[in-house]
């Protein structure tokens, strides 16, 4: 690109600034420009449920760079807009005042959205959705200030809501339409560990349990009346049943969509000028031979990068193996892979799943691993990424066995 070109970035999140950032690491000297419709400088989301949400964080950690590395870098940061609409044939994006802002290369990076909960009674004041700094800091207050707390859906940011909630000494009940947590991700063998970690910290878990309506009054939640007319009193509630990618500009502006602005693996979409990662993105994944969107830190953080190089020309693609990692109470654990949902013929333990100090795999039709996750067990998933990318049958006895090295089940 001429130097004269100008990189336009949709989105002040985690994966914009580190768009922004790898323009000028790459040697961009065009103007690079970030818009943002929140007010906050971009900053990283984990901590929202974890550090930050229990007040073990100062607000400073959250971000990914000080106001003053945007200035000193020649970047420009427009934050509290919002773009209205994309006019390709013009390069151009629209923001809700009018305003025009032209491009050489935009780059989307606006992420995704919470999924509203559909019954009556959710527009109460009380019930929460976590998505954005400010979110966090008014579930931190609901919780300090209650004594019964609600979650309505199992999956990470409720779980980490929940653990959150009982550290601070509230009542907490979780209330999961599976029958299980986190069932579409980890399956039922992992799943229980999950339900049992909260059960052992004090949580009532309502599973298999349909949300019929807010209860409130004077224009306040007070509980959860599920299908079975049963009701569940709470000071606070908090929705976490899963977002969706925020692909509107993208659809109305005509590009391809599904699932997320599809790209490619170098996080082109059908406009070779319009760029997509991070949350909103669905890119072709050179390992698995398909579109997939992943909405986890990682992707925000690596992706990114990709799609900055491939602006300035750079001849590169995005292959990493799917992350993601959760605190709760007093297990840790990272993810590595990618299975969908029932898409595995079993899992092999290895560890003490009892003390929650192990490692899952699960494993394909074919023998090979397609994830791993180590709960409480450190400095290993390097090496379970290496047993994921190679798609090679392993021996079961020998993953389950821990004086079998794990590097060893990858060698040649």
């Amino acid at each position: 690109m001429p130097s004269d070109a100008s990189y336009l970035i949709v989105g002040a999140s985690l994966a914009g600034a580190k768009a922004a950032e790898t323009l000028r690491a790459q040697g961009c000297d065009g103007q690079v420009t970030m818009i943002g419709a929140e007010t906050e400088l971009p900053y990283e989301r984990p901590p929202l449920s974890k550090e930050y949400l229990q007040g073990k964080a100062e607000r400073k950690t959250i971000y990914v760079h000080p106001r003053e590395w945007y200035d000193e870098a020649g970047i420009t940061l427009r934050l509290g807009l919002r773009v209205a609409g994309i006019a390709r044939d013009e390069h151009v994006v629209v923001l809700e005042d009018g305003e025009r802002a032209s491009y050489s290369r935009l780059l989307l990076t606006n992420g995704s959205s919470p999924r509203p909960l559909p019954v009556p009674g959710a527009e109460l004041d009380g019930v929460h959705y976590l998505r954005t700094v400010g979110d966090s800091d008014r579930i931190r207050a609901a919780i300090s200030d209650s004594s019964r707390v609600a979650v309505i859906g199992a999956g990470w940011i409720g779980l980490e809501c929940a653990a959150a909630a009982r550290l601070a000494g509230d009542e907490v009940t979780i209330v999961e339409a599976a029958e299980l947590p986190l069932l579409r991700v980890l399956g039922p063998e992992v799943a229980r560990v999950f339900a049992d970690l909260h059960r052992d910290h004090g949580a009532d878990l309502r599973f298999g349990a349909e949300v019929a309506e807010i209860t409130g009054s004077d224009g306040r939640a007070n509980g959860v009346r599920l299908a079975d007319g049963s009701r569940i009193g709470a000071d606070a509630i908090i929705v976490g049943i899963g977002i969706t990618p925020n692909t509107g500009l993208a659809e109305a502006a005509g590009l391809d969509v599904g699932n997320g602005v599809r790209t490619d693996a170098q996080l082109r979409s059908s406009d070779p000028d319009i760029f997509a990662a991070g949350d909103v993105a669905a890119a072709f994944h050179p390992l698995y031979g398909k579109h997939i969107r992943v909405e986890h830190w990682a992707n925000a953080l690596n992706q990114p990068q990709t799609a900055a190089k491939t602006m300035l020309g750079q001849d590169v693609s995005y292959d990493r193996i799917p992350y993601f990692y959760s605190d709760q109470y007093d297990l840790g654990m990272e993810y590595s892979g990618y299975v969908e949902p029932g898409g595995y013929d079993q899992v092999v333990f290895r560890g003490d799943v009892g003390r929650r100090e192990f490692i899952a795999f699960w494993i394909g039709s074919g023998g090979q691993v397609l994830a791993g996750m180590n709960v409480n067990v450190w400095d290993v998933n390097d090496k379970v990424q290496q047993l994921v990318r190679s798609q090679k049958p392993v021996s079961l006895a020998a993953l389950r066995d821990p004086d079998t090295p794990l590097e060893s089940l990858t060698a040649s």
